[in-house]
């Protein structure tokens, strides 16, 4: 038996939850909606005005683990925190939610526990202000290869492409799991960080079994604004493809065989990690060998949940949501 069914890489971030109204949002000048990155000096400011915080352990790849934890499977996330307050915290919260957080954190001057407030207005809508601190160095020394190895699913976090160790990691980990029978994968991320790194994101797309990502992502990626041949493209790059549309139907595509998984529109509360949760959804059905529309499925009731509340991961028991819509 294989040590872990999943395994993430990706950005320990932990994420500062404050409700807010438009007007604060213009006073603090935070643009509405959108992820931004921020210095240490604004990151500390913003953090300072948040009103009613809750802090709890995020990232994107961080939220899926968490989500396929919950699930059940056996999870382990490779993160980087600095040995600090927060990051501290990020560690024992990953491993009180039954997920094995790899590498302990690092001592001694680096950069902080990478953080990201996030201002959620009466709409649901959630503004971003991301510090990214020490997660973004993360490199291959932090990957230890018999847990890539030892890993039934590897999940990599596409934020973390933005600097050459991140992507020398994900290649080491990846030929790690595949090497010992696993599958790997990833997810996109963001549009942005496709157009920066196309290159070589097409490159790694090519050694991945599965990839995630929304219409925005797929056409950058194929630098085309025609989804159908973007995921064509895809589809002879990549084993699996999936493409969400925020709030239209996924598409699935394994080799020939295409699959259409409907959306049940539902209004959101806070929809921060719709897609974190998604993925989980998707790759439980995976990972427990599930047909392409039933995981399909799996991943939009998910996705549903947590978008019902604040926060990034599930409150409710997702499983017993699968089991009373006759997936399982």
């Amino acid at each position: 038996m294989t040590k872990y069914q999943a395994v993430g890489i990706g950005n320990a971030v932990v994420d500062v939850i404050s409700q807010c109204d438009d007007h604060f949002l213009t006073r603090m000048g935070v643009d509405k909606g959108v992820m931004q990155l921020v210095e240490q000096e604004r990151g500390e400011f913003l953090f300072e005005q948040m009103q009613n915080r809750t802090q709890m352990p995020g990232g994107s790849v961080a939220n899926t683990i968490a989500g396929l934890g919950a699930l059940g499977l056996r999870t382990g996330f490779i993160g980087r925190v600095h040995d600090d307050e927060l990051g501290n915290y990020y560690a024992d919260a990953m491993t009180r939610e039954g997920t094995d957080f790899v590498n302990a954190p690092v001592p001694d001057g680096e950069l902080p526990t990478s953080r990201s407030m996030i201002f959620v207005s009466p709409d649901g809508e959630r503004s971003m202000n991301t510090y990214l601190g020490i997660s973004a160095e993360l490199g291959p020394d932090d990957v230890d290869e018999d847990v890539a190895g030892q890993a039934e699913l590897l999940f990599l976090e596409g934020y973390l492409f933005d600097k050459p160790k991140g992507k020398e990691a994900f290649l080491a980990a990846a030929r790690a799991c595949r090497a010992a029978g696993g599958m790997a994968g990833i997810t996109l991320s963001d549009p942005f960080c496709v157009d920066r790194h196309r290159t070589d994101f097409r490159k790694l797309v090519t050694e991945l079994d599965y990839v995630l990502g929304n219409e925005h992502e797929w056409c950058a990626l194929y630098e085309t604004e025609d989804l159908g041949a973007a995921l064509e493209q895809a589809a002879a790059d990549s084993g699996l493809i999936v493409c969400t549309r925020s709030g239209h139907d996924v598409v699935i595509v394994k080799e020939n065989d295409s699959v259409t998984v409907p959306v049940r529109r539902v209004t959101p509360l806070d929809t921060t990690g719709a897609g974190d949760q998604f993925a989980a959804g998707f790759l439980y059905g995976l990972a427990t060998g599930q047909a392409l529309d039933v995981a399909g499925r799996m991943g939009c009731i998910a996705a549903a949940e947590v978008i019902g509340h604040y926060g990034a991961r599930p409150e409710a028991d997702v499983k017993a949501m699968f089991r009373a819509e006759g997936l399982i």
